[in-house]
């Protein structure tokens, strides 16, 4: 059998994976002198209150041991791990190195998405879907893989001080965007190891729109999946949905809420944009 593994950036809970066929090894964060594994023992609601009441929050990859213990949990079955981007996290290299801790490696995959948030759940709910339509292993790794090439993030930060603590952009930057009041605007690098900046508008319907703008130009349309992710602000996501959905014909669009470990960097009221292409046997 084969088994699909991946962890909390896909905005699965471990409950919430099991009932995907998916297995999730959780991310932590540590606020208050406290650390958590998100969504399992704190939720994006109690995490950005702590960050109002002012403390600093910092995020780190699952345990090895817990990503060891499960891919031991499988000993005799085939397991492809889809992990989110290296680079953007330890998360990668820690799965390869609990690959090579456990029971018979050799039958462990572990792929590098490149990507995060709602186009790795996108992944990990293909390469479900897949095995459950009798895919074997090599194939549903190739047809993740052509998959991967296809994603594009955006992330509309609203406080530049997690930037900056996070090394996105520099101190000098961050107080100057600040005292200009500019939205920026970041994506990932060509090498999806890093977050770069796009461009920078002076509101946030402007900021929607310019990302609008560059995937009309790469032609996304309702052939892809259209993720809008918020830290806890509905009412932005809602108004960003409108305003693709009033430029991409028949947009497909979800809106989903992002965990803690993500709104560590993004901060709160943050809101992603991303977009796969659909697989072709599953639009």
């Amino acid at each position: 059998m084969i088994r699909i593994l991946s962890d909390s950036s896909t905005l699965y809970s471990i409950s919430e994976g099991q009932a995907n066929n998916v297995d999730i090894a959780p991310l932590v964060v540590t606020i208050n002198d406290r650390t958590y594994m998100e969504y399992e023992e704190i939720n994006s609601k109690e995490f950005v209150k702590l960050i109002k009441e002012g403390h600093i929050p910092k995020s780190s990859q699952p345990p090895i041991g817990y990503v060891v213990d499960l891919y031991n949990k499988y000993p005799e079955d085939e397991i492809i791990n889809i992990s989110m981007a290296d680079g953007l996290s330890g998360t990668y290299n820690s799965a390869c190195m609990a690959k090579e801790m456990a029971i018979n490696p050799d039958r462990i995959e572990v792929i590098n998405s490149k990507t995060l948030c709602g186009p790795e759940r996108y992944l990990v709910d293909v390469a479900a879907k897949l095995v459950d339509k009798g895919y074997n292993k090599e194939s549903i790794i190739n047809e993740i893989n052509k998959l991967i090439e296809t994603s594009k993030s955006f992330l509309i930060p609203r406080d530049f001080d997690f930037l900056v603590r996070g090394g996105r952009i520099s101190s000098i930057v961050g107080k100057i965007g600040s005292m200009i009041s500019l939205v920026p605007i970041m994506t990932l690098a060509e090498d999806s190891k890093s977050l770069v900046k796009f461009s920078a508008t002076r509101s946030f319907k402007k900021a929607v729109k310019k990302i609008v703008e560059n995937l009309i130009e790469n032609n996304v349309d309702s052939n892809y999946k259209i993720y809008i992710s918020h830290a806890e602000d509905l009412e932005l996501a809602i108004e960003g949905k409108e305003i693709i959905s009033n430029a991409i014909k028949d947009a497909d669009i979800e809106i989903k809420e992002l965990g803690p470990v993500f709104i560590t960097q993004g901060g709160p009221s943050c809101i992603s944009i991303q977009v796969i292409k659909k697989h072709e046997e599953l639009k």
